[in-house]
């Protein structure tokens, strides 16, 4: 059986003879090949390397050995037919240095593709490495993390590794690699902090960086990296692999292993952990991944007419579902964090994936540490894979302490992120007070009016801006057509702080402390350094935002109270309090678990006019942040003028 591409290119599914008579599409050849061994790949030693390779469909198979990332010939080691459909061979001797690929026959198609289980490559990943692992260790290595407890502590700020230092004025030697982000003292314009030091100095718990596993040539071509060239990486490659052009040489295999090693261990020593953005929901061309063709039909989605299931409009979706894909999913995040110390993991399309997968997830990191996070895109998105299986934000209660991200309290806050011009609560937009409310109460069921998809707060991240879409900037220059920039940057501080102050897990994006804007481009997964970069300058124009997104974060640390760890904490002290138009207010009351004060009082508000809220009678209430707004406190009332943030705290 074969299946016809647009392009002329034909895949052959294989002689059914050499699975008996099983098809690779059936539940029974799942049934008859699962292999839950843990050998798959290389496992090298100085005194050989052995190989095993999943291919059930293949009549032949080899390993093809070469001394070069570019030789043009190698030598063809048969490998040997064993269990499950595997296929095995074991090389003597030292075979560090070299590359090695599969060759396989499938029907009558031989195909030759890198391991899917590798751990290293060559510049632009086309023939998988040799190496020694254990030799790739930075010079300080350990095991050691930031101390972290319930997920809703997280802070979370999302970085594009090349994004974050190219800019001409970050003070990074290293721009754009792994190795900028571990500097220490840049500075930049007016002699701000940057780099580093600027993480460290707002005080998020987490970095979460954008793909840094090994993403497709036809992205970043590694061997022209003096050319420009630019992509966020959301077309994997190999997945065991970190990307080559953040490395400083792409071309030794060790190099950027090391490095990436490099960058987390010093992440960690200055208090900040690392989530990994991961893309296990497709692949970058579903008839060239190797997992076509190692075994075609198996890895990916196909619909009732034989053509790629196409949900992630990526082309393909892969069959997260299907056991062995589930497996590779499992072992490849263990080994991430296995090898690599990564502490948490971003899903992208996360609504993609099947929910026994992500659970299996979720129970295999709590062996190694529960602190780990788990987050991603709960979208809900059409796929050949049963509704009622899909990972997306409606099935959340059948997926404990894995959160999505709150698209709802995104659009409420500034408005749809599709239809450009429409507002938001910030902008002052009418009737988005209850889905704000929902968004300040983590998601919960909080009472019949005021619920959302979580049924606990570490199931929900509360965001305004990432790097999908317009930054929050753009978007409210887009809606809000007229107003002065000094009225515009009021409302980005409105949102930022509505975040922070929020139950569940915050999140940020990077430059969203300095109004980042990348001139309304809306999706710039492609659009170079001039758009996608941190622009430092701006940064150093704008350090009041800096300052203000720093308090909040403090704030919200000092307080637990913002960051309630159950649904029935939250219903038990969060009251919502009476509040006019364009506004929403909240009390969090008598919430004695290491709060320094009783209670506290949060006014948001987004309207023009001047405004006076009664204020509950709870004892002496006294200003803790948004002095510039406040016209006059007492224990009764409270008035303000502006858009902003307010929060009262009484220690009686």
């Amino acid at each position: 059986m074969s299946v016809q591409k647009e392009s002329n290119v034909t895949i052959d599914y294989g002689d059914l003879s050499v699975t008996g008579g099983i098809s690779v599409f059936s539940e029974e050849f799942d049934q008859v090949f699962y292999y839950d061994g843990s050998d798959l790949g290389l496992h090298y030693s100085p005194a050989s390397s052995k190989f095993r390779l999943w291919a059930p469909t293949a009549s032949e198979a080899f390993v093809m050995l070469y001394e070069d990332w570019n030789s043009p010939e190698g030598t063809k080691i048969p490998m040997q037919r064993d269990v499950k459909g595997t296929w095995i061979a074991h090389v003597e001797g030292d075979m560090a240095g070299k590359f090695y690929t599969y060759v396989v026959r499938v029907g009558s198609q031989w195909n030759e593709a890198v391991d899917p289980y590798a751990k290293a490559v060559g510049v632009n990943g086309d023939r998988a490495a040799i190496i020694d692992l254990a030799n790739t260790d930075p010079e300080r290595w350990t095991q050691d993390k930031p101390k972290f407890g319930n997920a809703v502590d997280a802070i979370i700020y999302e970085a594009h590794i090349r994004d974050y230092t190219i800019h001409d004025g970050s003070g990074v030697q290293n721009k754009g690699k792994y190795l900028g982000l571990t500097e220490k003292g840049t500075r930049g314009k007016d002699n701000i902090v940057t780099g580093l030091d600027h993480l460290k100095n707002l005080g998020v718990t987490h970095v979460q960086l954008l793909p840094f596993y090994d993403y497709a040539t036809e992205s970043v071509d590694e061997t022209r990296l003096h050319e420009p060239q630019y992509n966020w990486g959301y077309d994997p490659k190999n997945y065991n692999v970190p990307e080559g052009s953040y490395a400083t040489d792409p071309y030794r295999p060790d190099v950027r292993i090391r490095e990436l090693k490099q960058l987390i261990q010093t992440l960690h020593d200055e208090g900040i952990r690392v989530i990994m953005d991961v893309v296990y929901n497709h692949v970058y061309d579903g008839y060239l991944v190797n997992f076509t063709k190692l075994v075609p039909g198996y890895y990916l989605r196909y619909t009732a007419d034989g053509k790629f299931s196409n949900g992630s409009g990526c082309g393909n979706d892969t069959a997260s579902e299907r056991p062995m894909m589930r497996k590779f999913i499992i072992d490849s995040i263990l080994h991430w964090v296995q090898e690599y110390h990564i502490d948490g993991f971003r899903f992208d399309l996360m609504g993609l994936m099947d929910i026994q997968t992500l659970n299996e997830i979720r129970k295999e990191l709590d062996k190694i540490d529960p602190s780990i996070m788990m987050i991603g895109e709960g979208w809900n998105m059409a796929t050949e894979l049963a509704p009622d299986e899909r990972a997306n934000q409606l099935h959340a209660a059948k997926m404990p302490r894995i959160a999505h991200f709150n698209d709802e309290f995104r659009d409420a806050v500034k408005g749809d992120i599709f239809v450009y011009e429409k507002k938001g609560f910030i902008s002052s937009g009418k009737a988005f007070e209850s889905l704000v409310m929902s968004g300040i109460a983590g998601g919960i069921p909080y009472n019949d009016e005021i619920n959302s998809f979580a049924m606990e707060p570490d199931q929900t991240v509360n965001y305004v801006e990432c790097h999908d879409n317009h930054t929050l900037w753009d978007k409210i220059v887009l809606s809000t057509e007229g107003e002065s920039d000094e009225l515009r940057r009021a409302m980005h501080r409105l949102a930022s702080s509505m975040t922070l102050t929020s139950q569940g897990i915050s999140f940020l994006h990077a430059g969203q402390e300095f109004y980042r804007t990348k001139g309304g481009d809306e999706n710039s997964y492609k659009s170079g350094d001039e758009v996608n970069r941190l622009d430092w300058d701006q940064a150093a124009e704008h350090k009041e935002g800096t300052q203000f997104i720093r308090q909040l974060i403090q704030i919200r640390k000092e307080h637990p109270a913002f960051r309630m760890t159950s649904a029935d904490e939250i219903r038990k002290h969060l009251f919502f309090e009476e509040a006019p138009e364009h506004a929403v207010a909240f009390t969090i009351r008598d919430h004695a678990n290491g709060d320094p004060d009783k209670h506290l009082y949060v006014l948001h508000y987004a309207g023009r006019a001047a405004v006076e809220v009664k204020l509950p009678e709870l004892g002496s209430w006294q200003l803790l942040f948004g002095e510039e707004w406040v016209e006059s406190l007492n224990d009764h009332a409270l008035k303000v003028s502006g858009i902003g943030t307010v929060i009262l705290v009484s220690k009686s």
